[in-house]
């Protein structure tokens, strides 16, 4: 837990190198929208965007076309693996530009133990520290983009033409409680990773930065 200056108010293992799962989900909204591509371009779902590592199953069927903002809104507010796989395989150079650039990026931001593979983090080799996603919160906190996606519970898109629309809800539940006043979040999970969540919420007016891994 991070205090607004940067204190630490608790931490445990908070060095621990770790799978992060779809936490990673934050870093590819990132470096999508420092690119500078026209999020009102449509991207449409391949087979190249099925997930071959966890063989998870999706919403977005092959064809399924949405903007490449909608894209990072089901990516990150609902884990949608194949907009996130999509988002970075339609990246300028391709997939393996975009994990060099999700790379470079947590360089810059000084996420010194952390490393990406992919951008659902479907890879068990996306790892990083509870300490190096509270920096990762803090520098995502600045995209309203990602602020919008992360915290927005219902979200209805059309990605076939002759379709009704898809809704998607938000993974992380806490959003729903009156109780909690929630500024961004991610959640995550692998049975590599367990049960993580990342996220900046105010609690008695003061922003505060929470970082879980691996912890039910």
């Amino acid at each position: 837990v991070i205090a607004e200056d940067g204190s630490v108010i608790y931490a445990k293992d908070a060095e621990t190198v770790r799978p992060i799962a779809s936490v990673t989900k934050l870093m590819t909204a990132m470096v999508i929208i420092d690119a500078g591509v026209d999020l009102d371009e449509p991207v449409t779902v391949t087979k190249d965007d099925r997930d071959l590592i966890q063989l998870t199953g999706s919403r977005l069927e092959f064809g399924a076309t949405l903007s490449r903002r909608e894209m990072i809104m089901v990516a990150v507010m609902a884990s949608e693996n194949r907009a996130a796989t999509a988002l970075g395989r339609t990246f300028p150079g391709g997939m393996t530009a975009f994990v060099t650039a999700m790379n470079r990026k947590a360089a810059a931001l000084g996420m010194r133990d952390s490393h990406f593979a992919d951008p659902a983090g479907l890879s068990v080799d996306n790892r990083s520290t509870a300490a190096d996603l509270a920096l990762m919160v803090t520098a995502a906190y600045d995209y309203p983009l990602i602020r919008k996606a992360s915290t927005t519970t219902r979200l209805e898109v059309r990605p076939y033409r002759k379709r009704g629309p898809l809704v998607y809800g938000n993974t992380n539940r806490l959003l729903k409680n009156d109780s909690w006043t929630i500024q961004l979040s991610k959640t995550g999970y692998l049975n590599e990773a367990g049960r993580c969540l990342a996220m900046q919420a105010e609690i008695a007016d003061q922003p505060l930065v929470i970082v879980l891994l691996n912890s039910f």
